[in-house]
C-alpha cells in the first residue's frame, strides 16, 4: 500500500473516531455524572441516546451538502459545533444542560461519521475500496480500545468533566490534520450537479433501492447490537460484577481488539471468496454466537468469564460485516455517494438508538436483558441477510476481480 493510501486511511479514521471518543471515553463516567448531577440511571443514559440521535439525524443534512460545496467545508463547520458542544458539556451545571449540548456535540460529530465514507467512493470501488475501508475502521476502532482506558484513568484524576476537555482537544488534532493532510475528493463539475433538490431525489431513489436497505439494515442490527451494550455494559460490569472502572475498560476494550482484527482482514477475504459471500458468512457466525450466549445465560449461567468469551468472538465477526456491507451498499450510488453515506449512517444511529430505547425499558441492573437485546439484532442481522444476498446466490458467489 502506498504511504498516500495509508496516510488517507488515518485521516479518515480520526475524523471518523472523533464522535465515536465521545461516547467511549465517557463510558466509565455514566454513574459518576448522575451522583454528580443528581440524576438517575433514566437520564444520564438520555444524554448518550441524544447524542446518537443528534449524530445519527445530523448525517441526513450534512451529506447532501457535501456533494454540493465539496466535503471539507461541512467537516471543517462539523468539528466546529462539535467543540463548542464539547466546551459545553465540561461546564454543564445540570443533567438537563448535559443533554442539550450533548446533542450539538453530536450534531457536529455528525460530519465525521457521513463524509469519509463518502470520500472513500470518491477515491475508490470494490475491493479496493473494501481495502481503504478495512484501514479506516483499523483507525476508528482505537477509539473503543484506548478511549475507556484514557476516560477512566482522566475521570480518577480529574473529574468526568476532563473528559469533555479532552474530546475537545482531539477535535482541535483533527481539524489540523483536516486542513493539512486532506484534499478535497469532490470535483467542481461533480458539485455543480448536485442540490437539494437532487439530495431529495437521491433520497427518494434509495429509500426504493432494496438492496441498499437492505445492506444497511444488515449493518444497522449489527451496530445496533453493539450500541444495546455500550448503554448497559458500564452499570451491569461496574455496578453489577463490582468492576472499577479502570477493570471495565479493559473488557470493553477486548472486544473491540476483536471487532479491529478481523475487519482487517476484509480485503484479503474478499479478494478470495467476493465480498457477499464474507457478509454472509460473518453474519451467520454473530448470530450462532449471539443465541449461544442468550442461551447459556438464559438458562441461569451469569458469569462474567463466559459472557466476555462470546462476545469477544462475536464481535469478532460484526468486525468483517460493518465494512462489507458499507462498500456493497455505496457500489452503485458514486454520483450521490454523499447523499447515500448520510442515508447509510442515519439509519444506522436510528436502528440503534431505537435498540438502546428499547433495552433501556427492559434494563433491570443484571446481563440477561442486554444479552437479549445483542442476540435480537443478531439474529435480525441474519434474516435480513437472508433476504438480501441469498444463500443460493451466496454459496456461487465469485471473487471480484
Amino acid at each position: 500500500m502506498s504511504p498516500k493510501f495509508l496516510r488517507i486511511a488515518v485521516v479518515l479514521g480520526l475524523l471518523s473516531a472523533i464522535g465515536p471518543f465521545a461516547i467511549d471515553m465517557y463510558l466509565p463516567a455514566l454513574p459518576s455524572i448522575g451522583q454528580d448531577l443528581h440524576a438517575g440511571t433514566a437520564a444520564v443514559q438520555m444524554s448518550l441516546l441524544i447524542f446518537f440521535l443528534s449524530m445519527g439525524f445530523g448525517q441526513i443534512v450534512v451529506g447532501p451538502i457535501s456533494d454540493m460545496v465539496g466535503r471539507k467545508v461541512p467537516l471543517y463547520a462539523g468539528l466546529a459545533l462539535f467543540m463548542v458542544g464539547g466546551v459545553g458539556s465540561a461546564m454543564a451545571p445540570t443533567i438537563e444542560w448535559l443533554i442539550a449540548f450533548r446533542f450539538l456535540q453530536g450534531l457536529g460529530a455528525s460530519a465525521g461519521m457521513a463524509i469519509p465514507r463518502a470520500i472513500v467512493r470518491d477515491l475508490h470501488t470494490g475491493n479496493e475500496a473494501a481495502k481503504l475501508m478495512s484501514l479506516l475502521m483499523l483507525v476508528f476502532s482505537v477509539s473503543p480500545i484506548l478511549a475507556p482506558l484514557t476516560g477512566s484513568q482522566i475521570i480518577e484524576s480529574f473529574g468526568w468533566r476532563a473528559v469533555f476537555w479532552t474530546v475537545t482537544g482531539a477535535a482541535a488534532l483533527a481539524t489540523i490534520l483536516l486542513a493539512t493532510s486532506l484534499k478535497e475528493t469532490r470535483s467542481a463539475e461533480e458539485r455543480a450537479n448536485s442540490s437539494f433538490g437532487t439530495a431529495l431525489a437521491g433520497y427518494r431513489y434509495l429509500m426504493g433501492d432494496r438492496t441498499f436497505l437492505g445492506l444497511v439494515a444488515i449493518a444497522g442490527f449489527g451496530i445496533a447490537s453493539f450500541f444495546v451494550y455500550l448503554s448497559s455494559s458500564s452499570f451491569i460490569l461496574i455496578d453489577h460484577y463490582g468492576l472499577s472502572p479502570s477493570v471495565y475498560s479493559v473488557f470493553f476494550s477486548i472486544n473491540a481488539v476483536a471487532f479491529i482484527g478481523m475487519s482487517q482482514l476484509t480485503g484479503l477475504l474478499a479478494d478470495r471468496f467476493g465480498l457477499k459471500r464474507v457478509v454472509w458468512v460473518a453474519v451467520t457466525g454473530y448470530a450462532t454466537v449471539m443465541v449461544a450466549l442468550f442461551a447459556i445465560m438464559a438458562s441461569g449461567v451469569d458469569r462474567l468469564d463466559v459472557m466476555a468469551a462470546l462476545l469477544f468472538v462475536g464481535y469478532g465477526f460484526l468486525g468483517l460485516v460493518i465494512p462489507s456491507t458499507s462498500v456493497l451498499a455505496m457500489e452503485e450510488h458514486g454520483e450521490i455517494a454523499g447523499t447515500a453515506s448520510a442515508l447509510m449512517g442515519t439509519l444506522h444511529f436510528a436502528i440503534g438508538a431505537l435498540a438502546m430505547g428499547v433495552a433501556g425499558i427492559f434494563f433491570d441492573g443484571t446481563p440477561l436483558p442486554m444479552v437479549a437485546g445483542i442476540t435480537l439484532c443478531a439474529v435480525i442481522s441474519f434474516t435480513l441477510a437472508k433476504l438480501t444476498l441469498g444463500r443460493a446466490r451466496e454459496a456461487v458467489e465469485a471473487p471480484a476481480e
